[in-house]
């Protein structure tokens, strides 16, 4: 007969009721209604709304200028050729991040170059930064992951000492903050993301930012065929540059705005509820919770946890256990999966060094050594982790958040069972849901 104390894959009741979780993003009529209008309108490309987004976002982040795009892949590719990175040249970037980070920095012909991770922030090692920096680096590149900022202080003042560029991928982190002020606001320039997971979701889109009215130029000739004059203006239709088409289009710019309207809320709603689960989580014996260090503003994007091999007394494969974890856990009602599976210097497209053809970036510098050992703290943190986004989104409350924090607390309680069956298991075993396996950093 099942009991509270079950676990739900042995016949228990779940944690989390069927229902309770609220999907994302929240559609409301002012969504309809700007999106309505939109189609009725005669410009469905680069439209009014796209304009109009534009100087919102840029109002609503505290930037000068701001270019809406396609995705915030496209931002970031724009950021890396606006600072001038170009062949052969090397632009820092950390370990751990979405792809995009670092293939952004390929699709211009420069080279990455990795820096591991700090365990408890999960974003770039500050401290490690210097080191990487050789007379070939034209740029840092920081992503402040999962919606926590990066140390702006430490990177601007290393930045200045060897007069590099600084890019900001703030795809997860729309209204993160570093001593109270806005990331995208810190380095040269910044590449947001609005695809379905992120805070501020159009479906797709993304926002490249910056107060310099140079980069602004140069990134506009990458976002438009290399053209020097905006679809909004009298175009002679000269490609002045190598160029892609990186522009957004207006129903999406649309969604976009009408989401803004609501921005703050959403983030607001994502501080509350992972307070709840801070709060009801402190304590919980192998959970390593994520961290919000002095002068930071957390926007939680992803509420990501860590088993604590150690503190259990585990000496088998964290990963193993990770993914039992997971299993119980979507279970029980909580959606919770692995997000990014893989360190980025582990990634094939690096490790083959032949991006291009012919070896090409890496053919144009010395050598750059992307053996994955140098990059254990990432390793460590790949192997571990588990996060989980929709929970913690408007209109989702304390009520879900506690919900939440039950079925882990009920899972944990049963990691001894877990720790007995996890090396009979076979290492294929599901990796949770896709609710956060499709949470990227820039898409």
């Amino acid at each position: 007969m099942a009991t509270p104390s079950r676990l739900a894959m042995h016949g228990g009741p779940k944690a989390v009721p069927e229902g309770l979780i609220a999907k994302w993003p929240p559609i409301s009529d002012v969504d309809r209604r700007y999106i309505l209008d939109s189609l009725a309108g005669d410009n469905h490309a680069f439209g009014p709304n796209c304009q109009a987004f534009e100087k919102e976002f840029a109002a609503w982040n505290g930037n000068r200028h701001a270019i809406t795009t396609n995705s915030g892949t496209a931002a970031l590719h724009m950021s890396v050729a606006a600072c001038g990175c170009g062949a052969g040249d090397e632009v820092i970037v950390t370990a751990y991040s979405w792809s995009s980070s670092a293939t952004a920095i390929l699709h211009h012909n420069a080279i990455p170059v990795f820096v591991d991770i700090d365990f408890d922030t999960m974003n770039m090692d500050v401290a490690k930064i210097e080191a990487a920096i050789t007379p070939r680096t034209k740029a840092i590149l920081v992503v402040h992951l999962h919606g926590l900022a990066v140390n702006m202080d430490a990177v601007l003042a290393i930045a200045r000492r060897h007069r590099l560029r600084v890019i900001e991928d703030a795809c997860q982190a729309h209204g993160a903050t570093f001593r109270g002020q806005k990331v995208g606001t810190w380095g040269d320039c910044a590449a947001f993301s609005f695809n379905q997971n992120k805070s501020l979701c159009s479906g797709e889109g993304g926002m490249f930012v910056t107060n310099d009215e140079r980069l602004l130029q140069q990134a506009r000739m990458i976002w438009s065929f290399g053209e020097t004059r905006t679809p909004s203006q009298t175009r002679d239709y000269h490609a002045y540059a190598l160029g892609w088409m990186y522009r957004n289009n207006d129903l999406t710019a649309a969604f976009g705005r009408a989401q803004l309207l609501r921005l703050s809320e959403y983030i607001q709603a994502q501080r509350e509820n992972a307070a709840v689960l801070q709060a009801e989580l402190r304590g919980v014996k192998g959970l390593h919770l994520p961290a919000e260090p002095v002068n930071h503003g957390h926007t939680y994007y992803n509420f990501t946890c860590r088993i604590d091999a150690a503190a259990l007394g585990y000496s088998g494969d964290v990963s193993k256990l990770r993914d039992a974890t997971m299993v119980a856990l979507n279970a029980e009602g909580a959606p919770v999966g692995v997000w990014q599976q893989f360190i980025l210097p582990a990634m094939t497209v690096f490790q083959a060094k032949n991006a291009f053809g012919k070896g090409s970036p890496w053919c144009l510098a010395e050598a750059v050594n992307y053996d994955p050992a140098y990059f254990p703290v990432a390793q460590r943190h790949t192997e571990s982790h588990f996060g989980m986004t929709t929970p913690l989104r408007s209109p989702n409350a304390a009520q879900t958040a506690r919900a939440v924090a039950g079925a882990i607390h009920k899972v944990f309680d049963h990691l001894d069972d877990l720790m007995a069956q996890v090396d009979r298991q076979p290492r294929d075993m599901a990796r949770g849901s896709a609710d956060v396996a499709g949470g990227n950093g820039a898409s």
